[in-house]
């Protein structure tokens, strides 16, 4: 986090509208700067003029092996391999201790494409879209529970939901295990993720709940290491319809003795609805938040799941 509050994200420098690319333009993401960027810090990384290619630059290709490609240039064939792949080990160990809670890469990149990044080298050397950057497969080979995504795919409501509440989730988990903890603290911390685990990975939510259990049984590292993996492990998991309506039934069992029958019957109908995708997620949400509120339920106004991030951002209106 920042001097202003603001959570710390990587970011391809020309998502942010900086004229970096090999044409000397840009990929200027709205979403990014005008959205998130009300919330988020980004640390902008453009590889390929940061390793010295120059702007504007020959463009460059993947070649090869997918597991190990080489970068090669377009027209002259000079090989970038070795100096990309230095400048990316140096990079991320310059990235690591500035505790990034997220990063957003440029989709079909030949150093920051997380995925599907043409190869050449395949039947007749036809490209395939096998790869990852070089460069994003060093970030993800190093930092494997930093939540990573391209722009191209929060274009889809259920991956950027996923993506904003898995950086979000990671800011939380960071900052429980950035000083010495004490076992209150993480029991309570949990305490308060439960629902939105459930509505993630049920699995992963009662590993988790075994683990904290037993936290008195690891040193702080082991604990630490243990709890933030399966942590972020269960929030890759995407929440579905399903697994969200147990969590609104379950929420939903502690107003039966506060609610009027006619309440309930309203509450179990809007639920309904969603199940049908009739209405968002946040139709049944604001009408249980609501009573939530009126009647004072304490441990379930506190979970993480009734808000994983800033309202102002909307994730349940597409849900």
């Amino acid at each position: 986090m920042n001097d202003d509050g603001k959570i710390l994200v990587g970011v391809s420098t020309c998502l942010l509208g900086e004229k970096v690319r090999w044409d000397a333009g840009h990929k200027h993401d709205r979403y990014l700067t005008d959205i998130l960027g009300a919330y988020l810090e980004f640390v902008p990384v453009c590889p390929e003029a940061e390793v010295g290619m120059g702007i504007p630059r020959e463009p460059v290709h993947l070649e090869g092996d997918p597991a190990a490609p080489s970068m090669i240039g377009n027209k002259t064939q000079e090989d970038w391999t070795e100096r990309m792949n230095r400048w990316s080990r140096r990079k991320v160990k310059e990235l690591v201790p500035l505790g990034l809670s997220g990063y957003v890469l440029k989709k079909g990149s030949p150093s920051c494409g997380m995925e599907r990044v043409p190869v050449k080298g395949g039947k007749g050397n036809m490209p395939r879209k096998v790869g990852a950057g070089l460069f994003a497969a060093e970030l993800m080979r190093r930092l494997p529970l930093l939540p990573v995504e391209e722009e191209g795919r929060l274009n889809d409501p259920g991956l950027r939901e996923n993506f904003v509440v898995r950086v979000f989730a990671y800011h939380r988990v960071q900052a429980l295990f950035a000083r010495r903890y004490r076992r209150g603290e993480v029991v309570a911390f949990h305490a308060r993720q439960k629902y939105l685990l459930m509505a993630h990975s049920p699995k992963h939510y009662k590993e988790l709940g075994q683990l904290v259990a037993q936290v008195k049984d690891y040193t702080p590292a082991e604990f630490r290491e243990r709890y933030v993996r399966s942590y972020m492990d269960a929030l890759v998991v995407r929440a579905t319809v399903r697994k969200n309506v147990n969590v609104l039934q379950h929420l939903l069992g502690y107003l039966k003795t506060t609610i009027g029958e006619a309440e309930k019957a309203d509450i179990l109908r809007v639920i309904e609805n969603y199940r049908l995708r009739l209405v968002p997620l946040i139709v049944p949400l604001t009408l249980l938040n609501h009573h939530l509120k009126v009647h004072d339920v304490a441990y379930l106004l506190e979970q993480e799941y009734l808000q994983p991030a800033p309202e102002e951002l909307a994730l349940r209106n597409h849900a």
